[in-house]
């Protein structure tokens, strides 16, 4: 199988992860899961990978998300939203919850698959 094909397989669960998330119902806070999706479409060739720096265009999404995302209810959407893609994508888990750290930012709530989004505050 040539790598192109390769290429495109392993693009085929982003896309269709992506789809579902940007026409599923988002919740009241003002902050979108397309919004969130956008902000973190940069990190994702990091976060698949095996490490090194983050590219600056997946810090520079990370700042916008940590940056929107004020209240208690956007906390918790952009939460939940990093939480399903990265139980539907293969990320590297323990690069995405050190991604904000790597980047130099502070995010108010982990990337990760596992984490209780209704206890952010």
């Amino acid at each position: 199988m040539s790598s192109s094909i390769q290429a495109k397989l392993v693009l085929v669960p982003f896309i269709m992860a992506l789809i579902l998330l940007l026409i599923a119902p988002s919740s009241e806070g003002a902050i979108t899961c397309g919004t969130v999706i956008s902000s973190i479409k940069p990190c994702l060739s990091y976060l698949q990978g095996s490490g090194g720096k983050p590219p600056q265009p997946c810090c520079d999404g990370c700042q916008s998300l940590a940056s929107a995302a004020t209240t208690v209810t956007d906390r918790q959407a952009a939460c939940t939203c990093l939480k399903n893609a990265s139980q539907k994508i293969n990320i590297n888990s323990q690069l995405a919850g050190g991604l904000p750290k790597s980047c130099g930012i502070s995010l108010s709530f982990p990337i990760s698959p596992t984490v209780d989004c209704t206890k952010i505050n």
